[in-house]
Formats: structure tokens, sequence, C-alpha cells
């Protein structure tokens, strides 16, 4: 059997796609997968070793130089590429006319099917018009888990039920970057690009101090120019904390993978560490917790919800369970 998974962007729905992988293969073993991802997160699709060719696809950048000859050579080594093979089933998971299109594109074999969402959840970005392009379309409740959701629809399409919790599969990267610790480390991931999905400042720097009972170092990461300023505002306050350089994709999975505890707002690279199952506390501030709180492993806790950031407190007592500290109280 051969599938073909497409979800593109971003990372967090990357992420959350992965179980599908493991999903199908406990059902088919011998099936190929091959996936469609933004080239931006084709480093993070191949640390799941059962899929089998990963396509890079990169409207993003395609779109601000269409005319040029290098871009749309490009593309149309993207499309060859997509049409290589012939697939039993083409599933699309994102619900979007762009993905719509790729599965338009895509080759079936003459039972093939191409299977994709019926409905967006509450709140998502779901685009009606993409159903054109699909054989099945599988329904879903309006508040379904972002990980239930791909399976839901891989399960329909295939005819299994899914009767064990997510699994991502990931595989640990093995590199050892210079500025990376010998020693336990804690990472704050402060920085999203909503103002609104930010835990204030002071109470990153209460619970650097709170942590300073571990004895460990507090690494601050940082993706742009604004978030960079942040952390270094951020660890002039706290004597226990460093900003990191610049990460690549691979070196910011190797952060969150390798991490002995991870605390961090909504966002993709919060959920990789909540996948590799490293010890995680999720922060949310101003989105929805139903939507993509890590519930597959004790080792995450999730505090919060939208319009109701936690508290220093409830952060502490999380990350004293999670570390197996006792304080009196």
């Amino acid at each position: 059997m051969k599938i073909l998974l497409i979800r593109v962007s971003s990372l967090g729905d990357v992420l959350h796609n992965m179980p599908i992988v493991d999903d199908i293969k406990a059902h088919f073993p011998d099936a190929q997968i091959d996936w469609v991802v933004e080239e931006a997160y084709v480093s993070l699709v191949k640390l799941q070793p059962k899929v089998n060719k990963v396509i890079a696809y990169a409207q993003r950048r395609w779109r601000k130089s269409l005319g040029k000859k290098e871009t749309r050579a490009e593309i149309k080594h993207f499309y060859r590429t997509l049409r290589e093979e012939e697939y039993d089933f083409v599933l699309e998971t994102q619900g979007l006319l762009k993905t719509g299109i790729i599965m338009g594109m895509a080759r079936t074999t003459r039972a093939g099917k191409k299977v994709g969402l019926a409905n967006g959840t509450e709140g998502s970005g779901y685009e009606g018009i993409s159903r054109i392009f699909h054989d099945i379309s599988i329904p879903t409740e309006r508040r379904t888990h972002a990980v239930e959701r791909g399976r839901i629809v891989a399960a329909a399409a295939l005819g299994y039920s899914i009767d064990a919790p997510a699994s991502f599969g990931l595989q640990k990267l093995d590199i050892q970057p210079t500025w990376l610790p010998s020693t336990p480390y804690i990472v704050f991931f402060h920085a999203t690009a909503g103002a609104s999905k930010k835990w204030p400042r002071h109470h990153w720097v209460d619970t650097a101090r709170d942590l300073q009972v571990t004895g460990w170092p507090i690494l601050l990461p940082w993706g742009n120019e604004a978030e960079k300023t942040e952390a270094e505002a951020m660890a002039e306050m706290m004597s226990n904390a460093r900003v990191l350089p610049k990460l690549s994709m691979q070196e910011a999975t190797v952060l969150a993978q390798r991490a002995a505890l991870v605390i961090g707002v909504d966002t993709g690279l919060v959920h990789i560490a909540a996948a590799y199952e490293t010890p995680t506390i999720e922060i949310y501030c101003d989105s929805p917790r139903w939507k993509t709180e890590g519930n597959w492993s004790p080792k995450i806790i999730n505090l919060g919800d939208k319009g109701a950031p936690p508290s220093v407190a409830e952060v502490e007592i999380a990350f004293e369970k999670l570390l197996g500290l006792v304080k009196s109280r």
C-alpha cells in the first residue's frame, strides 16, 4: 500500500500530524508513506524514520519570485516528483485550498482514494473549497484535538480504530552544538508571534528565581531580533539564565529534546518537547488548551487556557511534580 500525507505547515501542525505515521504502520507494517511538507520542516519530518520519502514544497518562497526561471524550474521539479508514484490513498489533513490543489495534482491508482476533512474545528482556518479535491470527506467534532483530527481521517480512510495514545516516533538527533551544556538544563520557550499569547516577563523572572533550587542553567532561545531583545532583557533579571545564539531547526529540536525541563507558551517548539516526552509545562494564555495540549504523557503538564493564564505558583507546583522536588509550603 502506498500512502501520501499532505500537511505542509506550520511547525506545530506538521508535528501534530506525525502520529498518523505510527498509526498506519501499526496496522499496515509494509505500507509506504510519503509526505509533502514546506521546505522549512523537511528536517523535522525526516526525524520520523517510517516516512519513506519527504517531498519539499516551497510556496512561501516561490510566490516571491514566480517570474524567475529558477523558481519555475523548482515548481516543475516538485510537480514531477509528486507524480512519480501512484498512491492507494492521498490523505490531506490541513483543509486548505493550497493543500487541496496539491492533492489534486497527486496521482492515485485506479481504485485509489483522496481523503480529507469534511469540516474545520472551532476557530480553524479551514477552507471548504478544499473538498472539491476529495473522493471522501471525513467529518470531525468541532472541538477535536489537533493530533486526533488527522488520526481520525487516516483511521476512517484505511478502516482501522484508534486504540492507543498518540505516538510521534521521532528519532533523537545525534549532534552536539557547542552551546549545549553537558549538564542538565532548563529551557524557557518564552517567545511567540502573538503578543496576547505571551506570559508576562515578570512571571518568567519569578519562575527563574524559584528554579534556582535545581542549580541548573536556564537557556533562552529566540527567533528574531525582537525576541532576542526580550531574551536579553529577561537574562539581565535572572542570575541563572543565558541567551542562546540563533538556532537552526535541528538545533532547536536538540535543545527541546535533551532538556531536563521545558517551560513554554503555546508554540511549535514547546510541542516538539512534548512529542519527545521531555518534562514539559505548556502555558496557555490566549489560545484554547483543548486544541493542542499534550495529553499523551504524564511528563507533560498543561496550565492555563484562553483568557486565563496560569500563575507563577501553579507553574512552581508543576515543575516540583515533574522534577520530583518536595517543598514545604
